[in-house]
């Protein structure tokens, strides 16, 4: 005799409770595309099923998810507490050299805010009055104009040598640190700081040659001495070497900073080069509805059917289709969350490359300003002393003019990267929580007259601003998927992460690596750190 079927009535309070949870989970997802059609579909789906079969296949649904993610959790959290979020190792004690050259560091810090005031202001000035001295054969007025001028030059010297002592002791350093790492983020990094320190020592070692002939000139005008014009000579030859080698170093900086801006732009925009990707995903999502309602479908006809025609063994039909519809459900919500994460992380990657063209054009701009334009500009006044016995500043303006036009352009760069520096320290105290990435902790805000404080120590560099910031998320879209946050990274968008790697110049062949283990290298979380230091350098750089 068959067994009579009594069809489960439907339970409001558990069809209310799903739908209180799905209306929740629509409010986190109101950003995603398919959150008017995929979140309804699948929310009627599932009120409609109303039974208490369907309502056991969502739970096992649920249970089933559960455990996968306890088994996946479990030792992602045992690797991200055993590797310290990613932390090189414990922090080794300073060595002697290392305080002396942050002291050393310092000291130039303090000096070069004067030292800028005395170059844009106090040496054009000297100029002009040496100049309207010589044309009105006023003996007083040049020689209180050369003992200035001693001074300013003196103070010059003094910066400059120091910086020529740091710029050598971090060249070597980096050179040791490059020697060390043989491969990878942390060799290319110290390498390029090596070449980069050891390149600003030998101009600042000209430099400082400049600024003692300076003071040798100075020096004979204030005496009298029948030497005057040859020390003029000598100062205006080592006066232009130096402009034209600083300007030539300009020239190479802007030369790097449009090859990454050409290579970066070369990439295409990231929501074009992915726009096949994230269709595809968003029809995922249609598909995973699609076919949960269709079981649906299946599971409701079977039970109306052993409901009209009772027979043996219509509970394992219905059984089976109910399983089935669970399985498709299972299918909705990993499909939705790898549509909202590839969209998440294609508007970031775009971001970041807008950042970088960004950041390579004000390079630029600062570059052509106060190198190609200011230091060769002063280097043509040095010249102009040269080729004038008497020295150009005593019977031509034009001299002391390109000197004051070249100092001011140069001063104008210097007071803008001194202003933006400051105002980075102060957001970093004042508003941390503008360069945190989700998934970070943001510090607590500083006061206003501690931020204000903290800004003005112009001897401190930005440790969290928005450039370390923008290293950590293009870190975390190339990495691999061993690294915490990086395992829902879709392998297209995470390659074409890589491929901004390479155009900032941080690719395979910068880090004498294969391509394999280059790949690796983004894969292992003791190297967090270094990629980080090596991609924040390099979107500094040029």
């Amino acid at each position: 005799m068959s067994t009579p079927v009594h069809r489960t009535p439907t339970r409001p309070t558990s069809v209310a409770t799903l739908a209180s949870v799905e209306q929740r989970r629509e409010g986190s997802r109101a950003g995603s595309p398919s959150g008017n059609s995929a979140e309804h579909a699948f929310l009627r789906l599932q009120s409609s099923v109303g039974n208490r079969a369907a309502t056991a296949a969502v739970q096992r649904a649920r249970s089933a998810t559960g455990e996968r993610a306890a088994q996946a959790t479990g030792p992602a959290g045992e690797q991200a507490a055993g590797g310290g979020g990613g932390a090189d190792g414990a922090r080794q004690k300073k060595s002697y050299r290392d305080r002396i050259n942050a002291m050393l560091d310092r000291f130039k810090k303090n000096l070069e805010p004067t030292d800028n005031i005395v170059k844009g202001g106090q040496t054009p000035t000297n100029a002009a009055l040496t100049h309207q001295a010589g044309a009105t054969a006023n003996g007083g007025l040049a020689n209180n104009a050369a003992i200035s001028g001693t001074s300013a030059a003196g103070w010059n010297l003094l910066t400059e040598a120091t910086g020529v002592v740091v710029s050598g002791m971090d060249a070597y350093k980096n050179m040791k640190g490059a020697k060390s790492n043989e491969t990878g983020a942390k060799h290319h990094t110290a390498n390029r700081k090596a070449k980069t320190k050891g390149t600003d020592a030998g101009v600042g070692a000209v430099s400082s040659g400049s600024y003692g002939a300076a003071i040798a000139k100075e020096a004979t005008k204030v005496q009298g001495a029948t030497n005057a014009a040859t020390a003029a000579e000598a100062s205006g030859a080592l006066s232009a070497v130096t402009g034209y080698a600083k300007g030539i170093r300009a020239l190479i900086r802007v030369g790097g900073a449009a090859s990454k801006y050409k290579n970066v732009k070369n990439l295409g925009d990231a929501n074009e080069v992915n726009a096949d990707l994230l269709a595809r995903l968003d029809r995922e999502v249609h598909m995973s509805v699609y076919r949960a309602n269709a079981a649906r479908a299946e599971a409701q006809a079977r039970l109306d059917a052993a409901e009209a025609y009772p027979h043996e063994g219509w509970q394992e039909g219905v059984e089976a289709a109910f399983a089935a519809l669970d399985r498709e459900l299972r299918t909705i919500e990993p499909a939705e969350e790898a549509y909202r994460r590839a969209v998440k992380d294609t508007a970031n990657l775009r971001q970041a490359q807008t950042y970088v063209k960004n950041k390579q054009l004000t390079k630029i701009s600062k570059e052509m300003v106060g190198g190609m334009m200011g230091e060769p500009a002063k280097a043509t006044a040095g010249v102009l002393t040269l080729v004038t016995a008497t020295g150009a500043m005593a019977s031509n303006p034009a001299g002391w003019i390109l000197a004051a036009v070249g100092a001011g352009l140069v001063l104008l760069t210097t007071g803008y990267k001194a202003g933006r520096a400051a105002t980075k320290r102060y957001d970093e105290k004042r508003h941390p929580d503008r360069y945190t990435l989700e998934g970070e902790t943001a510090e607590e805000a500083a006061p206003r007259t501690d931020s204000l404080k903290h800004a003005l120590k112009f001897w401190k560099k930005v440790s969290k601003g928005e450039r370390q910031a923008m290293a950590r998320r293009i870190y975390g879209l190339a990495a691999g998927p061993d690294i915490p946050g990086s395992g829902s990274t879709t392998p297209q968008l995470r390659e074409s992460a890589r491929e901004l790697l390479i155009a900032l110049k941080a690719g395979p062949a910068q880090h004498k690596l294969s391509p394999e283990r280059w790949a690796e290298s983004l894969n292992d979380p003791t190297k967090r750190d270094g990629w980080i230091s090596e991609i924040a350098e390099q979107l500094a750089s040029g």
